[in-house]
């Protein structure tokens, strides 16, 4: 673990009594111990829908069943995890073998968001319901500047597309650039190109979800050259 684990419990502002469960929750299964984070990511998983759905159900009083769907799968998912992942330089903490270090694990999204899952289930199972919805509705909250409809559930690869053919009249290309793993664990390497040129590059569970991030990668490069 590269970072002193008491900097990761000042930024949560959450203190563990049984350092075993953030350990837990921290350890990857390429580092070979009897334990790893994924029954806590599992447990982390239904804990984060109940509480963005309690969350929601609350801010948006006058929003039906489906508005409220669509609102909590963007902000539960490998991106918007990985998003607050990211927001707290979990990436650091991650216990991991040598072999995942050196292919990038401490950057995949997909290790990234399970981490942040596993974290949050590590903090239910110390402290309770009320406690961990606290620590995830301010990450959400500081994360995300807006939460409506119109601005989450706009999705980066429509935002590139716009933003392309007003700059250079085309549209994006996106190209798979690998897949790895097994069927039930595969993850998918796109890259992002605008006029031949590649802007950015990105890793996830689907093809789908690794063009949302390189398109939000794109976007952001794109208003900087601006």
């Amino acid at each position: 673990m590269n970072k002193n684990i008491e900097i990761l419990q000042e930024q949560l502002e959450y203190t563990f009594k049984d350092k075993s469960l953030i350990i837990e929750a921290l350890t990857h299964k390429s580092y070979k111990q009897p334990y790893d984070n994924e029954r806590l990511e599992f447990l982390g998983d239904a804990v984060l829908d109940l509480v963005v759905g309690e969350y929601l159900f609350r801010k948006f009083r006058k929003s039906d069943e489906g508005k409220l769907s669509k609102i909590r799968a963007s902000l539960v998912n490998e991106t918007g995890f990985d998003k607050l992942a990211r927001s707290l330089n979990l990436g650091d903490y991650i216990l991991l073998s040598n072999a995942e270090e050196n292919n990038g694990g401490r950057e995949k999204s997909s290790l990234l968001s399970n981490a942040f899952e596993a974290v949050m289930g590590a903090i239910y199972l110390e402290a309770g319901l009320e406690v961990v919805s606290k620590i995830a509705i301010d990450l959400i909250e500081k994360n995300h500047k807006e939460i409506s409809l119109d601005s989450l559930f706009r999705d980066f690869k429509t935002t590139l597309q716009e933003l392309t053919q007003a700059r250079f009249g085309i549209t994006p290309e996106y190209v798979v650039m690998a897949s790895r793993g097994p069927d039930h664990l595969k993850e998918f390497e796109v890259a992002v190109l605008i006029e031949g040129k590649e802007y950015a590059r990105a890793v996830g569970k689907s093809k789908k979800i690794a063009q949302q991030i390189a398109a939000e990668e794109a976007v952001r490069m794109l208003k900087e050259e601006k």
